[in-house]
């Protein structure tokens, strides 16, 4: 059975200005997602996370490569435009107040992506509300506007408004990265919820390991346009064997003074840059196990075990130097034993009031416009 999404060699330069040189964003990335399936991008800023996921969405024209969806290669003739296809893919953005248009009250925007799509007001009517009431948002917000809001319950408008055409697929823009801990913990949990419910596929793209490690099935590490790493969730974050997994593990800080990964080697010097790189690897300037065909070779991808693909010719060294370890894990564990002390149900957001009567008025009377 084929993937719900594949990306075979993807490449996007963007050309510079007053020159013939080109910045190479996108450096052939191979990557497929699953029906029901959630796969993180992670890396550092500058790496072709977005870029990637912008390719998907036909908002920028690849370079080279090919993208399918539902077993079928996107072009113009296969698109997110195309009749049968408009709706399957949607976008969540990172900043959801900029997002919101601020002079559309929230129904009319929730709304706005279905208005050609279903005909008749009353189903449209009864869409919307069901997306509202999924997000776990009260139906009183419908007739608010994005600067009455709270940056948590913008993005959560922003889930509903991208959930209301049945996605197959939702890329996920840095969607938990302007949104204060509280908040991020509860769009993760509502975002984990609504797969389960709708068996959604998630391409999920940050920098936010933290976040990456409770939301992912599999995650796919980049730097300077390539994957260096893939592999299910527990296992990146677990066994890493490309040194920039490691790097990149190692430089998160979590809430405790007694646990963080600790590495035996650091990575040294500043990113390149992306324009003209070198045809090797990308991370051979700073990486400590470079030999000498690093420089004019990119490694192949090496599977280290089932499902687990590593782009390094000295991925064994790395493992060998590296302890199997989980701070994350570790983490989780002691503070579900922090919070093991019995405590006050919390209230949930579907539990606040809901302005039946008045609004359902007021509904018909917006949508009379």
């Amino acid at each position: 059975m084929s993937a719900l999404l594949e990306v075979e060699n993807l490449v996007k330069h963007f050309p510079v200005e007053g020159s013939r040189a080109v910045v190479q964003a996108v450096n052939g990335v191979s990557l497929s997602v699953d029906k029901g399936e959630t796969l993180s991008l992670v890396g550092e800023s500058g790496s072709g996370k977005t870029t990637v996921g912008r390719c998907v969405l036909g908002l920028i024209k690849p370079t080279g490569g090919s993208i399918r969806f539902c077993s079928r290669q996107m072009g113009p003739r296969w698109s997110v435009r195309s009749r049968k296809l408009r709706g399957k893919i949607q976008l969540v953005f990172q900043e959801p107040g900029e997002s919101l248009d601020p002079l559309m009250p929230i129904w009319r925007s929730v709304e706005e992506p279905i208005r050609w799509l279903v005909g008749l007001r009353k189903d449209r009517e009864r869409k919307v509300r069901e997306v509202i009431d999924r997000v776990r948002l009260p139906s009183s917000v419908l007739y608010q506007y994005p600067s009455e809001l709270s940056a948590g319950q913008q993005q959560r408008v922003a889930i509903a408004r991208a959930l209301i055409t049945d996605p197959e697929l939702l890329v996920l823009d840095e969607p938990t990265s302007a949104l204060s801990p509280t908040a991020r913990a509860e769009i993760i949990d509502l975002l984990v919820k609504i797969q389960r419910e709708l068996n959604t596929a998630y391409l999920f793209i940050s920098h936010d390991l933290s976040t990456v490690y409770h939301i992912s099935h599999r995650i796919a590490v980049m730097y300077l346009g390539r994957i260096v790493e893939e592999a299910k969730s527990r296992e990146v974050f677990r066994t890493p064997h490309h040194p920039y997994s490691v790097g990149l593990l190692s430089s998160v800080l979590l809430p405790s003074t007694t646990l963080r990964r600790e590495s035996t080697f650091v990575l040294q010097g500043e990113t390149p840059s992306p324009i003209n790189l070198a045809p090797g690897c990308p991370l051979v300037s700073r990486c400590p196990f470079r030999v000498e065909r690093c420089s004019s070779e990119f490694p192949r991808a090496e599977e280290i075990t089932p499902g687990h693909l590593v782009h390094c010719f000295q991925h064994a060294e790395v493992a060998a130097e590296e302890k199997a370890t989980d701070t994350f894990e570790a983490f989780q564990t002691f503070v579900e034993q922090v919070l093991s002390v019995p405590m006050s149900p919390k209230p949930q957001l579907n539990e606040f009031s809901r302005e039946k009567t008045s609004g359902d008025a007021r509904w018909q009377n917006c949508l009379g416009k």
